[in-house]
């Protein structure tokens, strides 16, 4: 666990543009398995979910077609709220940061750290642009 001082900042950075927190298994069950679609962030305090995954998060849900629902999980914070997430997102294995996709409970897009590192901001983003445009 981080000190919450430490991740506030790292929170606001999505929150701020509409994602909710989702800080228990419970509440990820819900927000994943409703109805339309649902974007999921495993959020981060490494170099690249502040350098590339959260702006390209926030640049991506700018976009006219976006999910119904944005919500983000905390890794090395909220254990069981991640861990239900993760669970969601297989078969991939647990990554942070990482974006998941859901359209009705399914997962129909994923993007994994390693989709992340060293590529730019934009790119990350126009990958979830295109998601958003065919699934939402």
């Amino acid at each position: 666990m981080y000190p919450e001082y430490l991740v506030a900042p790292m929170r606001e950075e999505l929150t701020r543009v509409g994602f909710e927190e989702l800080k228990d298994a419970d509440a990820v069950t819900n927000a994943i398995e409703s109805e339309g679609t649902v974007f999921v962030m495993v959020n981060s305090v490494c170099g690249c979910a502040a350098g590339m995954a959260r702006p390209a998060a926030r640049a991506a849900v700018q976009n006219e077609k976006h999910p119904d629902k944005l919500v983000t999980v905390f890794a090395g914070m909220e254990t069981e709220a991640v861990n239900k997430a993760r669970a969601y997102m297989l078969p991939y294995p647990p990554s942070s940061p990482a974006m998941a996709l859901f359209k009705n409970g399914k997962l129909v897009h994923m993007i994994e750290r390693h989709q992340i590192e060293g590529r730019p901001a934009q790119m990350i983003a126009d990958n979830l642009i295109g998601a958003f445009e065919q699934y939402c």
